[in-house]
């Protein structure tokens, strides 16, 4: 923590937080007998709050973002020499960061070639509905519009992207919901649905049923995560990508692959879905892009997708109708352009792959230590530790002890998250999603706090 920030009395800044902010995903009647928390600075892995605490941050600014870590001068300077040369020109126009990152991010992508600039995953996933949609009246009379989504996934905090979210406690309350959104079953295997040998396969049929029950000539497209992420950290079972990609071709439904979480790197790969051999229609993604040092978010999409819109010039309704007032803001490019960089030249795809290896093993052998650990999984540096109250049974474990390992951590200095206000009953996950740049320490200090607040909690 710098000496100035140290030095600086901050209790003023608490009592303005106090009085005028509105946080997210948190009950505010507590604030009026203790202090909210301030993150004041950070760099590398670790952040300081406003009374000078140290933590190692296990959930990269925590929601998935912070993926090259803190305190990188050099995307900041990209984001500040941008800003003096051009700041910001509606969409409607190029700029020369928005060329030169679509650029560099295309070439990641094989099979896609075009990028749709926004400021938020929600946004992101909103264009590729109204996408299809624009499809849809374009080509089927207006038929095929359906969009099926997965219980667990979460796209988003629109309307529309709560319509397509498969987490009952992040909609409730927030209905009547927009029509033509269905769910399709998940795909975590630790509590399947069904007994058998080739559940992926399975699962993925499921969503062929859900095609012919709706009919396939009004089903337009599919939305999945790669790897479910607040739905309890969950990766694909084998079998099911490969099957979900025959499905989507076999009834001629877009594929739309939401990155939010997984994109840039978090699961070792440039995108999740390039674990998988998945050949999407559209893609979007927004957090890690920019690691979290200017608001960005692109939909990406192919070029068979692209040329539906321009199929005939003369035509004042044959193009996408729509706009992103920050779509057009230039630091997002530039400090996306930098923090890509950043990634490739310190080798962080190979780190997150090995590191993520560790936090697995580390976490496999709390299982053994602990038997209210239930079930370990994840992907790269994006993991999750279900805790039950029993193993036979799976019983889901209380949701305020689940949160006081979360507590507990906290206090040790470490912060980790957990499945929060989602799933009810099965809010018992704990998730962990350090920065790119972790350490075999960092890693351990993790599993290290974790192991003594399940001690803690539930001894």
């Amino acid at each position: 923590m710098s000496v100035a920030t140290r030095e600086n009395d901050l209790s003023h800044i608490v009592e303005a937080d106090r009085a005028h902010i509105w946080h997210h995903l948190i009950q505010h009647r507590p604030f009026e007998t203790v202090d909210p928390r301030i993150m004041v600075e950070g760099k590398g892995m670790r952040v300081w709050d406003a009374n000078g605490k140290e933590h190692l941050d296990a959930v990269s600014g925590g929601v998935w973002t912070v993926n090259v870590g803190y305190g990188r001068e050099r995307i900041a300077n990209a984001v500040r020499d941008q800003l003096l040369q051009m700041p910001y020109f509606a969409g409607s126009a190029g700029s020369i960061p928005g060329a030169r990152f679509a650029e560099r991010l295309i070439e990641k992508m094989p099979g896609l070639s075009r990028v749709y600039y926004c400021n938020s995953g929600s946004e992101a996933n909103e264009k590729a509905f109204k996408m299809v949609r624009q499809i849809a009246h374009k080509r089927y009379g207006g038929k095929k519009h359906k969009i099926l989504y997965r219980e667990r996934d979460y796209h988003g905090t629109t309307i529309a992207c709560l319509s397509a979210g498969g987490q009952p406690e992040r909609n409730a309350q927030y209905g009547p919901y927009v029509p033509g959104f269905v769910e399709v079953p998940h795909c975590l295997g630790y509590r399947a649905q069904v007994e058998t040998v080739s559940y992926g396969e399975w699962a993925a049929d499921q969503i062929e049923e859900v095609i012919l029950r709706e009919g396939p000539d009004t089903v337009g497209a599919l939305c999945l995560e790669p790897v479910t992420a607040g739905g309890g950290v969950i990766p694909p079972p084998e079998g099911y990508w490969s099957r979900v990609q025959e499905i989507c071709r076999k009834y001629d439904v877009l594929l739309h692959i939401d990155e939010v979480v997984c994109g840039v790197g978090r699961t070792g790969e440039w995108f999740g879905y390039q674990n998988y051999g998945i050949e999407p229609d559209f893609v979007t993604m927004a957090k890690g892009v920019a690691s979290g040092y200017a608001a960005i978010a692109c939909l990406v999409t192919t070029e068979e997708v692209f040329a539906m819109f321009k199929d005939d010039a003369d035509d004042p309704m044959n193009y996408f109708r729509d706009i992103s007032t920050f779509g057009g803001c230039t630091a997002g490019p530039a400090a996306a352009m930098e923090n890509m960089a950043i990634i490739e030249e310190e080798g962080l795809l190979e780190n997150t792959t090995a590191r993520g290896a560790q936090l697995i093993d580390n976490l496999l052998a709390l299982q053994e230590k602990h038997r209210v650990i239930g079930d370990v999984r994840g992907k790269g540096l994006f993991c999750g530790a279900e805790l039950v109250a029993d193993r036979q049974t799976k019983e889901p474990a209380d949701e305020k002890r689940v949160q006081a390992v979360v507590g507990d951590c906290m206090a040790q200095g470490v912060v980790i998250g957990a499945t929060n206000r989602s799933l009810p009953g099965f809010n018992n996950t704990l998730c962990f999603s350090p920065a790119l740049i972790s350490s075999a320490d960092d890693i351990d200090e993790i599993t290290s706090a974790v192991d003594k607040a399940l001690t803690k909690v539930f001894s």
